[in-house]
This record gives structure tokens, sequence and C-alpha cells, in this order.
């Protein structure tokens, strides 16, 4: 066939294709669409007044005065209708975009969860009642003479997004635990930090209309919710400090590129700008005859403009930045690295602003006036907010467990003082020899004086006299460059120190466990030791592993060891000498019968710890009545029109990931105490591309439950797979997870390569009844005892029971029956690595019940 053939047929099925994809995009938005008609009619109301109003500047003055709201609108013009109309106005096109995206996303979600009329009414209520709250509040405060009030009483507000943020809020109470957390701390987060650092009358009005949205949804909500604070899961609370720490530390730049200033934090805001006098303005006021110290002192201040201050300024909120992805990732670094730099700014802000006035310094602030008492309250604020942010993320310390590889922290705090000291020698060596080159002469005192303003951002200097400048391009460089390079060095280190492996091992000995773990298997529950939170150590071969963790002095191993049988028990000796060359006492964790001889000959205790529940695919059947309740399970779940698939987490769409996450955190949600870890995987150890997830997914696409499965492998291929997460909806069916299970076997039947089903081990619990023994087997009882009204241990092994399993225990064994109390705590930590003293507390009641 020639190519004159062929292209006819080309072009003319393109068209086609396109339309055929047009048309189909066009049916999915109207069925989108129809969901949340009230959402698209708002859209759709912004984009007609958008363009007839004017897309570019926004509405003409007389619009404003006349559809706009504020104090001035409605109480000295009557405009009493201004709350309502306002909301239907932008500024200009970039607002109006995001108008529209909040309005198709944000309200539309609203929509979804609430329906429509509620949002209708919600859209009102808070559009309404958050600007006449506010100007009621600003009529009280003009009235007594309050700063603010008056000093944006002649303003205007057109703002879409004061109703939007309120049917948002109201409507977080129809959400599930996770969005409903998530709506109302990012919301909040979101609205605080334009009202703390901008300040306008639309900030407030919209931080009150999330208040009114708070009140409607709590007046509407489905079902009884406790006002209590609810638990987070580790995950979720990484990720909301996170995003707490991000937005204040973009929070100063909206200070810094706003015109608006009105905001308590607007003198942090502007202390971290470099907001000083035009040279044209300065220069004119000079030559008038205006020959004053505050003249000279702009004149020199405009000095310091160019690219090293600006570097200066913005390098330690981008840091900042940084420290908040580092957090949502849980590095202890980023911890610490939001702390020391939110402590700084707190420092910093308080010494410019209280304690260098006091000291007798030249400033000039031109709020300072013993007139208003506001002006001690922003300074307070401006103080006590990154002071209080550094004070949460420390009290939250325990959910950042992941560490920097060895040394990297160090040598990250060795290069940033070494830099610090570095560039302040060079800046005073430098700056003696280039002596003549300031204006007037500097002394070697004069720049040792000078060294840490080199370092601070330019609008902390706004305070104090500017004793010498630079004359010419060199000593400007100089000047301008020691404090851009420091923070260039601190910003790039953070970075190197975030990117270094997290908890546990090198990237190398993942590797080489993966290997391990690919040719020798591991058993059933090596997979475990690929978790974060593990150290790995190797035998001098390179060819056995053991992953374990240290918990106050006790090495606790995440399973048996991995490695060819030969080496077994040289590995599990020199593994014990390293130990007690550490100072560690070692325990041999999660082990399987056949290793019960290797300690016998060591002389080392051994004792049940739980129960392993095993299937076999190649003789997997339902038949018979002991299998009554799963072949029920199965056939509700064909009636509900719910499927099992079975996928993995990189393969889920965005609404499946995120309705997973949502089902964890309502789990997570419900208990008194904190996720385990430890042998028991969470979210995160979702992620991995080697795991399988096995949905229960009805018609509508909506997960009801979800089970993870870890691989074994040997020689390369898979031979058995072992249940990890399970979790599922209040509200699935019954019998959801029998399903899942039964369906996982029944699809591993069709791999004759497959030899086993695992069902994992329930920590703390024995087919055999309660233990009988010493004082170990008492402490795991006691454990056992404690947790299960939580946790569910003997629950969940009687729910693995129906389907008829093989039992395998599982063993633990120590060197020495001394250490046990040492050990049955150490156990408690690794599996509650992040208990508080609360949650201790609660833990320790287990025991009177």
């Amino acid at each position: 066939m020639s190519t004159n053939d062929v292209k006819p047929d080309a072009t003319t099925g393109l068209p086609a294709r396109r339309d055929r994809a047009t048309g189909s995009a066009l049916r999915s938005f109207s069925r989108w669409a129809r969901k949340r008609p009230f959402a698209v009619c708002f859209a759709a109301v912004l984009l007609a007044v958008g363009l007839a109003t004017g897309v570019i500047s926004g509405p003409a003055r007389g619009i404003r005065l006349l559809l706009g709201t504020g104090y001035a609108s409605v109480i000295d013009h009557g405009h009493w209708w201004s709350p309502l109309t306002s909301v239907f106005f932008v500024d200009d096109g970039a607002e109006l975009l995001l108008a529209l995206g909040g309005a198709l996303i944000m309200l539309g979600f609203a929509e979804r969860l609430m329906g429509t009329r509620r949002t209708a009414i919600a859209f009102l209520l808070t559009a309404i009642f958050g600007a006449t709250i506010g100007i009621g509040a600003q009529y009280l405060g003009v009235a007594g003479g309050e700063m603010w009030s008056r000093g944006v009483s002649e303003l205007w507000a057109i703002d879409p997004f004061t109703p939007i943020f309120g049917s948002l809020m109201a409507a977080s109470f129809f959400a599930g635990p996770l969005w409903r957390r998530r709506i109302r701390v990012l919301g909040l987060s979101t609205v605080l930090v334009l009202v703390l650092y901008s300040g306008q009358p639309s900030d407030v009005y919209r931080l009150l209309a999330v208040l009114v949205g708070l009140g409607v949804g709590w007046s509407w909500r489905p079902t009884r919710q406790l006002g209590a604070w609810r638990r987070s899961s580790d995950h979720e609370t990484r990720t909301l400090l996170a995003a707490v720490v991000g937005m204040v530390a973009i929070g100063p730049v909206i200070t810094i590129f706003s015109g608006a200033r009105f905001g308590l934090l607007a003198p942090l805001g502007m202390l971290l700008s470099q907001d000083v006098p035009r040279i044209g303005e300065v220069v004119d006021r000079c030559l008038l005859g205006d020959i004053t110290r505050q003249c000279v002192r702009e004149l020199s201040l405009e000095r310091i403009g160019g690219a090293g201050p600006v570097l200066v300024t913005l390098l330690p909120l981008l840091t900042l930045v940084v420290a908040a992805f580092g957090l949502a990732r849980g590095r202890r670094f980023a911890a610490w690295l939001a702390v020391t730099i939110n402590t700084g700014l707190a420092l910093l802000a308080a010494w410019y602003y209280g304690l260098l006035p006091i000291s007798g310094q030249p400033y000039v602030w031109q709020w300072q006036s013993g007139r208003y008492w506001e002006v001690t309250l922003i300074l307070a604020v401006s103080v006590l907010v990154p002071l209080l942010v550094s004070v949460v993320v420390l009290a939250n310390l325990r959910h950042f467990p992941a560490v920097s590889r060895t040394g990297r922290q160090r040598r990250f705090l060795l290069v940033t003082f070494g830099s610090l000291t570095g560039l302040a020698a060079a800046y005073v060596g430098l700056g003696w020899l280039l002596s003549a080159h300031f204006r007037p002469a500097v002394t070697v005192l004069d720049l040792i004086a000078d060294v840490p303003e080199r370092f601070i951002p330019v609008g902390f200097l706004r305070l104090e006299r500017v004793s010498f400048l630079p004359n010419d391009a060199l000593a400007t460089t100089l000047y301008d460059s020691v404090g851009a390079l420091f923070w260039i060095v601190v910003f790039l280190g953070a970075i190197v120190c975030l990117r270094s492996a997290a908890t546990g091992p090198s990237i190398d000995a993942s590797a080489r466990l993966r290997i391990v773990l690919s040719t020798f298997g591991g058993g059933s529950l090596g997979f475990m030791t690929t978790w974060p939170g593990n150290s790995l150590w190797f035998t001098d071969s390179g060819r056995t592993a053991i992953a374990y963790r240290v918990v106050n002095g006790i090495a606790i191993t995440t399973s048996e060891p991995i490695g060819p049988h030969s080496e077994a028990d040289e590995a599990v000796a020199s593994f014990a000498r390293m130990c007690d060359d550490n100072g560690w006492v070692p325990v041999f964790y999660s082990l399987h019968e056949r290793w019960q001889g290797v300690f016998a000959e060591m002389g080392w205790p051994t004792m049940q710890v739980g129960e392993e529940t095993l299937l076999r695919p190649s003789s997997w059947s339902t038949t018979g009545k002991k299998w009554q309740d799963i072949r029920s399970s199965i056939n509700r779940a064909d009636r509900a029109g719910v499927r099992a698939e079975w996928t993995s987490y990189r393969a889920l769409s965005l609404p499946a990931a995120a309705q997973i996450s949502e089902i964890s955190e309502q789990w997570v949600r419900e208990k008194e105490l904190p996720e385990l870890g430890f042998t028991l995987g969470g979210l995160d150890e979702l992620r991995d591309p080697e795991v399988r997830l096995m949905l229960a997914v009805d018609s509508s696409e909506r997960v009801h439950a979800v089970t993870s499965w870890l691989p074994t492998r040997r020689d390369g291929e898979i031979i058995g797979w072992t249940l990890d997460f399970m979790r599922r909806r209040p509200d699935s069916i019954n019998g959801v997870m029998e399903f899942l299970i039964a369906q996982t076997a029944q699809r591993m039947q069709e791999r004759p390569q497959i030899e086993f089903l695992s069902l994992s081990v329930a920590p703390l619990a024995a087919a055999s009844g309660p233990r009988q023994g010493d004082i170990a087997a008492g402490l795991l009882e006691y454990l056992g005892r404690t947790l299960e009204p939580v946790y569910g241990f003997r629950s969940l092994l009687t729910f693995k029971c129906k389907f008829q399993p093989e039992f395998a225990p599982v063993f633990m064994a120590f060197p020495d029956p001394v250490a046990l109390p040492e050990i049955g705590l150490a156990l408690a930590r690794a599996y509650l690595p992040s208990l508080s003293v609360r949650e201790m507390v609660t833990l320790a009641r287990g025991l009177a019940h």
C-alpha cells in the first residue's frame, strides 16, 4: 500500500476521533455539572459579570461604590444590599481565574457533600453574615477609636471567596474524618494568614464567614459528632503541620508584594521586606532643604538595594518552605529547621520591636505611638506567632521519626557555622583592606560591629542607624554578598540534608536488601524489613541481612535473618556480638518455629509472641458448612455490585487514593491510641511499587475496603503474599473483608507458583488461649489484654480463623530473662513510637479493665 493510499484514511479518521473525544469530554462535564448546579451557576455568573465589568482592571469605581461592601458603603451610604452583591465581582483577571476555580472545585465539593439546597443556604448566610458582622465590629471600633477600624473605614470590599470558604466549612460536617480535618485546618490556616498579614476588610469578612459556616454546618450535622479534637494519624499530622509551616512561610510574601499592610503580622512581613523609599523622593526632599537625620538615613537605606539584600530577604522564607516539604515527609531535621528559623524570627522581631527602642538606639517606626494600645498587641503577635509555630512543631516532634543519614546533620551544622565564621572573617579582613572604599572610612571595630547586620534581612535594619556605606562597586559587592552567600549555603545544605536517606539504611543498603530478599525470600514476613525506620546489618559475605530497630538500648529484629540457611547460625551469633559491642540487648523477634533449634543451642530462651495464619491457594475451596460465612460474604458483595480489584498504589486514580486515605483516617480517628508501627504497616507502606492492593469497589467507583499484600520471592519469583493493611468503611457491606481475602485466594489459585497466602501475624495473641508461664509470658499477656479493646488483636485472630487456616506460631528469642521488663517496654515503644503522655495514661488504664 502506498503512502498516498494511507493519508486519506488517516486524515478522515482524525477529525472523527477528535469529535468523539470532544463529545465524551462534554458529556463527562455535563454529568459532573448536573450534580453541582449551584456551583456551576455561580461560576457562570462570575464569568459573565467579569466579562461585562472588565476582565483586566475589574469593575469601574462607580460599580465598586454602589455594589461593593464595607464600613463606608453600609454605614455612611446606606447600601444595605452590598454584603450580598459584593460577592459577584472580582478585582482583576487573575482573581477571576482563581474565583472560577474556587467556585467549581471548592463550592462544587461542598455541594456534592451536603446537596444543592444546603449549599445555596450556606452561601447566602455566610456571605451576608460574614460581612455584616465584620461591618458591625468596624462600627464599634470606629466609635471607640480603634486603630484598624479607622484605618480601613474607607475601603470597599468585593470578594467571591467569602461565601465559597464559608460554604466549604459548613460542608466539612458532612465529610469523612480525613477531609473534615483537612478542610478545617487548611481553610482556617489560609484565612488566618491573610487576616494576620494582609488585614483588609475582605480578609476579616472571609474569616467571619468561615466561623459562620462552621456554625451553620454544626446545626446541620448529619450525625452526632464529638466536639473534642480527634486523633490524627502520624501521616496526617505531618501533612497538616507542613501546611501550617508553609503558610506561615509565605505569609510575609503577602505583605512584601501586597499593597495592604493592615494585618497584625504586617510588621513581621515588612521586616522581611526591602521596603525603602525611592531615591527620587528622598533626593527631592533633601534638595528642597529638608536635610535632617531622617533624610540622610532614608537616603542611606536606599543604597542597600541590590541582588544581595533580595537573597538575604527571601532565602530564609524559601528555607522555611523547604522545611515544610521535609515535615510532610516525616523528616526530623525539617522539624528542627522549622523550629530554629521561626524561633530566630521571633527573637529578631522581639529585639527590633522591643529591646532595641528600650536600649536607646535611634529607630523609626510609623505605628509607634503611646496613644494606641493596638501597637503593643500588633508587635506582640508579630513575636508570638512564629514562636507558637516553633512550640507546636516541637511538641509534635515524635511524629517525625525519619532522621538523615549518619553524619549528614553534623556535616550541615559544621558547614553552616564554618561558612558563617569564614564569611564574617572575610568581611572584616577584606573590609579593612578596602577601608578607604567606604564612606566614612571604617575601622576594624566598625566592621566587627556591622557583621551581624550582613546576615539579617534588610527590613530588620530599618530601625537602626546606618554607620557607613560602600562607596564603589568593589566595596558594594563585599557589603552585599556575604549574607547572600551564607543563606545560599543554608538553603542548599537544607535541601541536601533532607534529600539524604530517611531513618534507616543507605540507598545502597536498601538495594542490597532487596537483592537478598529476591534471592532467598526471607519468609512470609521478610518484606517488612524494607520499611522505613529499620536499620540494616549484613554479614561479611553480604548474603545475609538482619533488619532491626534500637529502642531504649534493645535491638529488636523486624523479622528472622534473611539469607541462605548455611549462614544462619553464624549470622545470629555475629549480630549478637555486634549488639553487645554497642551495648545493646539483642532480641530476635517474629521468628518461625524452625529457628528455635538455633537459639536452643545458644542457650537463649524463646517464647511465643503471636500466631501466623496461612492459606494454601492450591487447595483453596469454600465448600462445606464451615465456609458458610465466606460464601455469604461473596454473594452479598455480588448482590451489592461490589467487585474486587487487584492493583497497586501507583496505578490508582486520584479519587481512589483519596478514598483510601479517608478510610484509613476514619479508622485512626476511632482509636484512643495512635497507629501501630513496627511490623504493622500504614498508608506510607502502601506506596511501595512491589506491594499490591485488593480493593472492594462498587459500580460508582466508591472504595468500600482495602487490603494490601506484601510479596515473598525465591530466586526472583513471587511464591507468596502476606496480608498487611486492612481497612474498611464503617458503612460498607457486611463481610467485605471476607470477600476481599476470598477473592485474593481465588486469584492466587490460578497461579500455580504461589505456595501460600499469609494472613499475617496477630501480635500478642495465640490460638491456644492465654499464655501460662514466667514473667515474660505475663508481661506479653498484659500487653495483649491492655491493647485488645483498642486494637483487637485477639478478635483479629478469631476473624482469620473463619478461613480455616494453618497456624504457625511466631516466637521471640532473647539472651537474658533479667532484661525482660526492658524488652517489654521496648516492644511497646516499637509498636507505639509516637505515644504521648496522655496516651500512656490511656494505656495504663487498660490494666484496670
